[in-house]
């Protein structure tokens, strides 16, 4: 196909308009995402196709979305009930005790920017020579997405390395104070608690479940740690921070995350080279890979792009850790790239984090599977000399090191230019240097600042960040959605681009209409309640968020889950189970042929998105 037009091309989607239709939750934070890389458009009206995304312009074939909550069979219609039946309220509820529904729309908030990137990843397959695709989404697969880590954990050849248990964070101080407590150190985490005087006992016993709560999504510690802050003055607790090296953040309400908020966008892209402000004409540019590229080598290696596989014969070099830059580069695979790995000499400590499958962490598979991985020891001068040569022939370095360690170890975007003018050199972070008393970016600890622990509690609970990793999960769907425009951006310029996606942004995504609620002088929170699943004899139900009040009404406690979903129905209300154990998702109607096994027999999510 023609290359596509590149004039005045200073956003990825510049030139180009949308149309939406579909579930509101769903389809406003597409119109927001679409906007903010430079379309222009809105919402059609009631003659439009149902719940489809139209990009059309800018020398593109037209570009379609569809949007969906779950198969039509499936009874699956809502925020709630996708909530419910994929897990999510399950692994919330596990500090809890019992499930929990978000009161932010995760799911919908997931499965919007996982549409964002299916229309981004098939225009960069048009302007690689690809032909045009439609791009389907639903929101069931979206939610097994961001469970999939404990998914593959409950699947298992053993057991967890930590109770699952009810408990965890946030703390609270003498003066009522709730705070969030942060440290990757357990010298650290021993000092803090001796500080404080709290019971050697309590202190040692507090530490496995507070190291792995990012994996288990609760922390049951010892009564007496809470115990000891509840008695102490927060002032006591931050001068023990400061004397410890762990840091402390209290949780910050929604009005003052609104009264704080800038407005920006989730992402930023900047073009790179000295000539980064000029466009390349289409003529000058070939297929539009810039910069000399011999894409014919390139995409010998890994084919040319299809529908289905828009990204292959690009190479995405990713040296990542933990969720977010592993994430971001997992779904840069799903869509057709060949990723390398770069791993620290003796591999990835987390391929041992347990629980296993044949002998590989589950949860370390669930993000990593199919990826080639290559060992390099950044802090020596040979390694980091053999790192740029790779970089030379990427399409793509992402990572999420520390601030300033990649200009330390002179692995910058600056640097990496110089040996490859088309990079797209991505960097996922926690804050984005947007903040300017921005505690460790850690899930938790973003939270905490931007007042996600208010926005995921009804008003009847106590605000508490979600031990969840909403913002590690969301944060690497919006590294990859970053990648994607990065990448078009360098389609429709020629010049290689600076991408950083950030915690910051996911959570600021996430938490978008309770801001918005906050900003106008409404109550930003849900009410009472909202999104809490009723008891029956055996399990829970969760109905939708429409027919949750008149369902709170009857008392199903009585009633198997079955009946109980028999009865809301003969009432006109619409409801579904609450999936408690995860490992049961195998076998789940709702998802029949959905979850499969890899090849070491660790479970497997669908791929997020369908291409046709």
């Amino acid at each position: 196909m023609a290359s596509p037009a590149t004039t005045q091309t200073v956003r990825p989607l510049d030139t180009l308009r949308f149309d939406t239709s579909g579930p509101p939750q769903i389809t406003g934070v597409v119109a927001d995402h679409l906007g903010m890389l430079g379309a222009s458009g809105g919402h059609r009206g009631q003659e439009a196709p149902p719940d489809r995304i139209t990009l059309t312009g800018g020398g593109f074939a037209p570009a379609h979305a569809v949007a969906t909550w779950a198969g039509p069979a499936s009874g699956l219609v809502d925020e709630a009930t996708v909530q419910a039946a994929t897990g999510i309220m399950a692994v919330h509820g596990r500090r809890d005790g019992a499930p929990r529904g978000l009161a932010a729309d995760y799911a919908a908030t997931a499965t919007a920017v996982l549409t964002v990137q299916g229309l981004l990843a098939g225009l960069i397959g048009q302007a690689r020579g690809g032909a045009a695709a439609q791009v389907a989404t639903r929101a069931d697969r979206a939610g097994l997405l961001t469970v999939s880590q404990y998914l593959a954990a409950a699947g298992a050849d053993e057991g967890e390395a930590a109770e699952l248990a009810a408990g965890g964070p946030p703390f609270r101080s003498a003066e009522g104070v709730l705070f969030e407590l942060e440290t990757l150190d357990p010298g650290a985490w021993a000092a803090f608690w001796r500080v404080l005087e709290a019971p050697a006992d309590a202190m040692r016993a507090g530490w496995r479940p507070f190291q792995f709560r990012y994996a288990t999504a609760c922390a049951p510690f010892p009564a007496a740690l809470h115990e000891i802050t509840r008695a102490t003055p927060m002032t006591a607790i931050r001068r023990a921070a400061a004397l410890s090296g762990a840091e402390v953040c209290v949780l910050r309400t929604l009005g003052e995350r609104a009264l704080e908020n800038d407005g920006a966008a989730p992402w930023a892209l900047r073009l790179l080279g000295p000539e980064a402000g000029c466009p390349v004409p289409a003529a000058e540019r070939g297929n539009g890979r810039g910069a000399g590229r011999e894409d014919g080598r390139r995409n010998g290696r890994g084919g040319r792009p299809s529908a289905a596989r828009p990204l292959a014969g690009l190479t995405v070099l990713e040296a990542g850790r933990r969720i977010q830059a592993p994430l971001a580069a997992h779904l840069l695979g799903l869509l057709g790239a060949e990723v390398i790995r770069i791993e620290p000499p003796g591999g990835d400590p987390l391929r041992g984090m347990p629980p296993a499958c044949s002998g590989i962490s589950a949860r370390w598979l669930a993000l990593n599977r199919g990826k080639r991985a290559v060992e390099i020891d950044i802090k020596a001068d040979a390694d980091r000399r053999r790192l740029r040569e790779m970089a030379a022939e990427a399409d793509v370095f992402l990572h999420n090191w520390a601030p300033g360690k990649a200009a330390e170890l002179g692995l910058d975007h600056d640097d990496l230019a110089a040996v490859n003018p088309a990079l797209v050199y991505a960097y996922t972070s926690g804050w984005a240097d947007r903040l300017d008393d921005a505690p460790m970016g850690t899930d938790f600890m973003v939270q905490a600042r931007t007042a996600v622990g208010e926005a995921v509690r009804p008003q009847d609970e106590a605000p508490a960040p979600s031990l969840m990793t909403l913002l590690d999960v969301l944060g690497g769907l919006h590294g990859t959605e970053a990648v994607l425009a990065g990448l078009l951006l360098r389609e429709r310029t020629g010049h290689g681009v600076r991408v950083d996606s950030s915690l910051l942004g996911a959570a600021d995504t996430l938490t978008a209409p309770a801001l918005r609620r906050a900003a106008r002088g409404e109550n930003p929170r849900r009410p009472a309640g909202f999104r809490r699943p009723l008891p029956t004899a055996d399990g829970w139900i969760a109905p939708t968020d429409e027919a949750a009040p008149a369902a709170g009404a009857y008392d199903l406690r009585e009633l198997p889950t079955a009946d109980a979903l028999k009865q809301l129905r003969e009432h006109g209300l619409t409801a579904t189970a609450v999936t408690t154990e995860l490992a049961g998702l195998h076998h789940d109607q709702r998802f029949t042929g959905s979850i499969s096994r890899d090849a070491l027999g660790a479970p497997a999510v669908p791929d997020p998105w369908s291409f046709t």
